[in-house]
């Protein structure tokens, strides 16, 4: 029970993951493994519970922090099955999409502007260019390799012509089998994946497809049915890629009068965000435009970062890089993670080269928590505005315009 000072006793939370294609039943586990070990580490409680089936995914928390019971649900905003239809299990269409990728991000000079900003994500996002085009040279070399010996070994049995056709088919087949090789060992290159999460914004050149626009559309509707609800706060977590889809379903909550004046308090938590990835591509207009539109509103939106994430924008205000920043801003506070200093010595050294595990710390647990706790801001007793109330957002954040494109919807 909420207790008369106590500003949350219930709370919503909605999840949107970044492009991934796995269930979403990962990040129940995640949060409970490392919502156990935060809870050990700062001296609170905090229980796992299953939710009946709905239309979403979720579970439900039952939390003793700060001196508030809260009791919490939390929906996973499911659109995973989006990001597997888009995933090619073609070699050759993916490395198509790798000169689609390219030929967009260097054409339309979004490439140099991202390069103006931080160099780990751009890093990130030419690895799978350069791990898949060194995939390919390695395949020819040892294809060329095999041709030879071929060659060199049906010389005293075959003429000129029957030598070379053998030679090429054998050097066609090692191809094959050294990239299907590169292919089923993805989990540690992570080149395909990758290159697939690239392609999928840059095929649409920054716009929404209509399947994800649609599922968008539903996740706004579970957003303000929970907006009538007699909760006390609904708080809208996105993370990576959903850190833009979040920016866009709230902006349309707010622009079709969905969110009531006399409602549940609403919140914006974006984490590990790559808005720019998206936001400088030409047909990025709608996205733009979310951007200045939700950074102008009355809801509380938390930037976190950490220049310890290469797979991040890292406090880059998603707003001002982008070029759309109103000069009524009120929104983002970009925060700092602060890996080096949330971390201890020795889980930083463990995890420094863990480049995309570093990408999910933000979901984890800290043994040196600071201002930012996941499971504090998810299921303890404030309003995410609350508890970033009088903080000052970090001296180190980027809001110099970078990008070429700056049109929004007419």
């Amino acid at each position: 029970m909420k207790t008369p000072d106590q500003q949350v006793g219930q709370r919503r939370v909605f999840y949107i993951p970044g492009y991934d294609p796995i269930h979403p039943r990962r990040y129940r586990e995640l949060y409970r493994t490392e919502g156990r070990a935060q809870a050990a580490i700062s001296g609170y409680d905090l229980t796992l519970r299953p939710k009946p089936r709905g239309e979403t995914y979720g579970w439900r928390v039952t939390s003793q922090i700060e001196g508030g019971a809260v009791e919490t649900e939390i929906d996973v905003l499911v659109w995973s099955d989006i990001v597997r239809d888009s995933m090619s299990n073609s070699i050759p269409a993916t490395y198509g999409q790798l000169v689609q990728t390219a030929w967009t991000y260097i054409s339309s000079g979004a490439l140099g502007g991202l390069m103006k900003l931080r160099k780990g994500p751009v890093i990130a996002a030419l690895y799978p260019v350069g791990m898949l085009l060194l995939q390919a040279l390695v395949a020819l070399f040892l294809a060329a390799g095999t041709g030879a010996l071929a060659l060199w070994l049906t010389g005293p049995v075959l003429p000129g012509i029957a030598q070379v056709f053998v030679a090429c088919m054998v050097g066609v087949m090692i191809v094959g089998v050294v990239l299907r090789w590169f292919r089923k060992k993805d989990n540690k290159f992570y080149a395909y994946y990758l290159m697939h999460d690239y392609s999928y914004s840059a095929r649409w050149k920054g716009a929404n497809p209509p399947a994800l626009e649609h599922r968008m559309a539903q996740f706004a509707d579970l957003i303000a049915a929970a907006l009538t609800s007699d909760v006390d706060e609904v708080l809208v977590v996105g993370h990576s890629s959903g850190a833009h889809l979040g920016v866009s379903i709230l902006s349309d909550l707010h622009r079709s009068g969905r969110v009531p004046h006399n409602g549940p308090a609403l919140s914006f938590l974006s984490l590990g965000q790559v808005v720019p990835m998206v936001s400088f591509l030409p047909a990025a207009e709608r996205l733009r435009g979310d951007l200045t539109y939700l950074s102008r509103q009355d809801i509380p939106w938390i930037d976190v970062t950490a220049p310890g994430d290469g797979c991040a924008f890292a406090l880059c205000d998603p707003v001002a890089v982008s070029g759309v920043a109103p000069p009524d801003q009120k929104w983002p506070l970009i925060v700092s993670a602060a890996f080096t200093q949330t971390l201890s010595p020795a889980r930083w050294q463990e995890l420094r080269w863990q480049f995309f595990r570093l990408h999910f710390q933000y979901l984890c647990a800290f043994d040196r928590p600071g201002d930012y706790d996941y499971f504090r801001i998810t299921a303890g007793p404030m309003t995410l505005g609350t508890r970033f109330a009088g903080r000052k957002p970090s001296a180190s954040r980027i809001t110099r315009a970078v990008s070429k494109f700056t049109s929004v919807p007419t």
